[in-house]
Formats: structure tokens, sequence, C-alpha cells
């Protein structure tokens, strides 16, 4: 089954999330991960930043006072967090054409955790354009399997090599890189992250997607780790004295990039430190930067024998090709035959 890299030279690839047209076929049944565990502080946010006025979201007075008990999670919250957790399958779309129904057949609360699964309905590659159109009925299910909303919508998916800067060419078909177990009902998990024996030294990984950084987020991220540092968030000082272009903080800049590289090591038990931290180009708002990590090195860990450590080279480069962060980690990651959480956490 179609994996998600594709080579670009010798021992290195590029990911890129998402399925072209000619992958689907109407019964293709696909489980998504990962799965995420809604707050109330989702539910009050999605509210507000929609203006939402009913007060069953975020007042639990008023909640109380209903059958619910408590805050009922707003419905366009699920209906962006389905179509979300579908993007490393339903990633090449061009648009969503619209959606037939969306029925909401159980409540969600604060503390749910709720997952992805799509099955194909219909594929209409009739058409002489860069897409086609691929019908699907998403739901959103928990952890036990009760389903609790289901979006039927119909997507429009670029063909193979078709999507702006997709790969060109086929996906390789290393078995390490497959993106999806097929289950003993059909259905289609997905996976990402590579296990320790499956790493060679010199193999990179052009990692996907990029990262824009937006002044808000900047912001935020400042305040938040109490660091008012001016040039990252007081806009006279900047106006006067970095040119008007606001900078992004370097620990954010060196998370983002540490972020960046978790799909091909989904598989990392625990990032057991940075070395040779290098920021030799400041990042402000509004730059995009992409990540490439390389293998340095691997060895058996001494005192835990279901994982191996990995050496790994980083570094985030502007679309100028400038490198903005590098550094060394080594990682501590699964083998393929350890006691992993995967298979009873659903994934």
């Amino acid at each position: 089954m179609h994996g998600f890299y594709y080579a670009v030279g010798t021992q290195r690839w590029r990911e890129h999330w998402g399925l072209p047209l000619e992958a689907f076929a109407p019964g293709m049944r696909f489980r998504h991960r990962p799965g995420i565990t809604l707050s109330q502080r989702d539910n009050v946010e999605e509210a507000l930043d929609t203006f939402n006025a009913a007060m069953l979201h975020y007042d639990a007075h008023y909640a109380d006072q209903t059958a619910w008990k408590r805050p009922l999670m707003v419905s366009t919250a699920t209906v962006q967090r389905v179509v979300g957790m579908a993007n490393k399958t339903y990633g090449d779309r061009a648009a969503i054409l619209g959606f037939d129904s969306i029925a909401l057949s159980a409540p969600l609360f604060g503390g749910d955790t709720i997952y992805a699964e799509s099955e194909v309905l219909a594929v209409d590659s009739a058409s002489d354009g860069p897409t086609g159109a691929v019908t699907v009925e998403f739901r959103c299910v928990k952890p036990d399997g009760t389903v609790v909303a289901k979006l039927r919508g119909t997507l429009a998916i670029h063909r193979r090599g078709a999507a702006p800067d997709a790969p060109q060419g086929s996906a390789d078909d290393d078995p390490r890189f497959a993106g999806y177990r097929r289950e003993a009902d059909g259905a289609l998990t997905e996976q990402v992250g590579i296990f320790f024996e499956d790493f060679r030294e010199g193999d990179c990984f052009l990692h996907a997607p990029r990262r824009s950084f937006h002044a808000h987020e900047c912001v935020e991220y400042g305040r938040r780790a109490f660091d008012t540092d001016p040039r990252t968030q007081d806009l006279d000082w900047i106006a006067r004295h970095g040119e008007g272009r606001m900078k992004v903080p370097e620990t954010f800049v060196i998370g983002a990039a540490a972020a960046l590289s978790t799909r091909s090591f989904g598989r990392v038990v625990a990032n057991l430190g940075w070395t040779e931290i290098r920021l030799p180009h400041p990042v402000h708002v509004g730059d995009t930067v992409e990540a490439e990590s390389r293998v340095l090195g691997k060895r058996d860990s001494k005192s835990r024998p279901h994982e191996g450590i990995l050496s790994v080279q980083t570094e985030a480069r502007d679309m100028q090709g400038r490198c903005i962060v590098s550094y060394r980690r080594d990682l501590l990651v699964y083998r393929r035959d350890a006691p992993t959480p995967y298979a009873a956490a659903g994934y």
C-alpha cells in the first residue's frame, strides 16, 4: 500500500502526506491516527471564536440546568477535528466540494477522546483536469468504537504528481516506509514513524509539513514563557529598532524544527537531549521554514533492551536556503519486537 516517502536522492527522501486520486477505490476503509482528547478550553475557544451564542457550550452553570448537566462540545469543533485528523490520507485534496450530510448521533464533552475513520464511497476520475472527485464518509468515533458523528462529503483530489509542490514519481515502496497497516477486517490503519532496526546510517528525511510563523503565535509563545524580549512583542520598539520585523523567539524556532521531524521519528520513546545547537540566521514573522534530518549513527541501549539510541542531525532552512537552526539529538527509539503501546491504544 502507498507510503508517504518519495526518493529525491541517494538515501534521501521527501515526506509527503496525502494519497493521489489514483490510489483511491470505492470500499476502501481507513483508520486515521493519531486521535485527540478534547477539552473544555477547546469548546470555549471554538464557540467564542465563531461568535456562537449558544451558552450551552461555555456556561457550566447554565448547562447544569439542562439534561446534559455539563457543557456540550460544539459540533463545528467535531467537524474540524475529524476532517483534520484524516489529512494524512486526504492531504492531496484541492478542495472540499461540499457535504451531503453531517449527522451527530452522540454527545461529546471536554475530556472525551476521539478518532477519525473514513470509507471511500465513490471515485469520479472521468474529467481531464488535474483533480477528480472522491466521495467519502468520515466517522468520528470514541476509543470504545461508539460512533458520535458521520460526515458524507466530496473532495477534489489531485492526480498523481499534479498537486502543487508534489514530489514527482511514485512513493518509495520500501516496507520501512509503509504508510498503513492492513487489519484483519481489511481496514487500513495509518502509521507513521520508523522502528530502530529500520534506520540506516546516512538516511536523510526532508520533513513535511513546512512551517510559517505568524505574529499572534510568536507573541503568545513569548508571553507564556515569561519572555518579555521587545523584539518579539513590542510593536513600537520593533518599528524603531527592528526595521519593522517581529522576531520569532529562538526557543520557539528550536521547538518548531524538532516538531517538524516527529513523523519520521514517530516511534521515539524519549528525546535524550540536544547538543551543538546553532542559530546562524534570525527568523521573523512571515518566514517559512523546512526541516531535514540525517541519521548520524545508531547503537544499542545498555539499560533498555527493547529500545535503541539514534543519533540525528536536524537542520531547518528558510525559503532562501539559509540555515536558521541546526542541532544534534540522541533519540530513544522502539525496536520492532518491543512491547510497544500501539496495539493497545488502537494504533
